[in-house]
């Protein structure tokens, strides 16, 4: 099976105020259902008020990020899936419950993960 990064930055969701509360609830709902369907590795939404920072192979850190991922919030969901269709399935569920559009991306095959 192949996992799948399913995703959406936070400036997509479309919600109404007073709404966040439902869209947790959906969204955690369908979190569930792909834990009891055995298909769930990780997720979860990125922390925003913790900015990035970048740690060299000597330990230094400094802060920021490359130029090209500065953008990297949202909520994020790994699942081992069987097929990509099974994957853009999954999405559409999300979408649903996330009310935004989902990124799907399949991460190479790694027999020891």
């Amino acid at each position: 099976m192949t996992k799948y990064l399913i995703s959406f930055p936070s400036a997509a969701m479309d919600v109404p105020p007073g709404g966040l509360e439902a869209v947790s609830e959906t969204s955690h709902a369908v979190v569930q259902e792909a834990k009891d369907a055995g298909v769930w590795v990780f997720g979860g939404g990125i922390d925003e008020s913790i900015p990035p920072v970048m740690v060299s192979g000597d330990g230094s850190v400094s802060q920021g990020t490359y130029p090209q991922t500065a953008q990297i919030e949202g909520g994020y969901s790994v699942l081992d899936l069987p097929s990509y269709d099974a994957a853009l399935e999954w999405a559409a569920k999300f979408a649903t419950a996330c009310r935004c559009a989902q990124e799907v991306r399949a991460f190479h095959y790694d027999p020891d993960s």
